[in-house]
């Protein structure tokens, strides 16, 4: 773990092995902290024992010789928002993935469990958006084998046993920052959307006019390649309202934006829309 700072900020943390690079998570809703709770909870200590529990956590950095490898290794993580500004975010959570198996994707449904969870043992959720920088850069669509072209296929399964009453609509905001990449293709990622065999993201749509209504990424531009200038909105219906949905549609979004040649970090935002 890093050392934690006073306020909690955004940042690269160097390493030597390789990695698929970072992943930022920030939840935006309401946060009702529990009653039995005295005082703010560190939000990075928690995000780190959810981690450590699940043995998802990646401490091989830490020089300990029963150290272990992992998805990711923790960067940092908080309750304020880094930049100061007021745009109804509750918390937020970085870590730097590790290298990306072949038939894998980038763990983004672990990723954001671990959060969820980490900001339960704080407070209520109610949960109205997220937004995730998603290292599309580190997936190499190459070596993704024929059985698995679009890894977050495998796990679609889970999702159909659930609750039929539950799909929402939502609104997703696809950017690729100052690279016009994104906004290039997104036709063509529409299409591959819709042309797979899922029922996660149904009824999708996007439309280059639509307005651009995600926040702020609560990270400078230097963090990754904003600000975010060329993407798109996309529209459709989630099957539930929870953060494996939408960590599955952010790990199918990644990779059928590597195959179409997208090579920088997107900047995904997911929020609830009125039916």
């Amino acid at each position: 773990m890093p050392e934690r700072s006073v306020t909690a900020q955004p940042g690269i943390v160097p390493g030597s092995e390789p990695t698929a690079g970072t992943m930022f998570a920030a939840l935006y809703g309401t946060l009702t902290p529990h009653p039995w709770r005295a005082g703010q909870q560190d939000a990075d200590a928690l995000f780190h024992h959810r981690c450590l529990a699940m043995g998802w956590l990646d401490d091989t950095s830490s020089g300990q010789p029963d150290s272990a490898p992992g998805l990711w290794a923790i960067n940092d993580a908080g309750w304020q928002h880094p930049r100061g500004l007021d745009t109804g975010l509750v918390a937020w959570f970085q870590v730097e993935a590790s290298a990306v198996a072949g038939d894998r994707p980038l763990p983004v449904q672990p990723f954001l469990r671990c959060a969820q969870d980490a900001t339960a043992r704080a407070g209520t959720l109610e949960l109205s958006a997220i937004q995730i920088l998603l290292p599309v850069h580190g997936i190499d669509p190459s070596r993704r084998p024929p059985y698995a072209p679009v890894p977050a296929l495998r796990s679609v399964a889970w999702f159909a046993a659930g609750d039929p009453h539950a799909h929402t609509p939502v609104q997703v905001s696809v950017n690729s920052g100052q690279d016009p990449a994104l906004a290039a293709v997104a036709a063509q990622l529409t299409d591959q959307l819709t042309r797979l065999d899922q029922t996660v993201f149904a009824n999708v749509s996007h439309d280059s006019a639509d307005p651009d209504t995600a926040p702020p990424p609560p990270f400078d531009d230097s963090f990754w390649s904003g600000p975010p200038l060329h993407g798109a909105t996309l529209r459709g219906d989630l099957i539930e309202w929870t953060c494996e949905a939408i960590g599955w549609l952010a790990e199918a979004v990644a990779d059928c934006a590597a195959r179409l040649g997208v090579a920088s970090p997107l900047l995904l935002t997911v929020a609830r829309t009125t039916p």
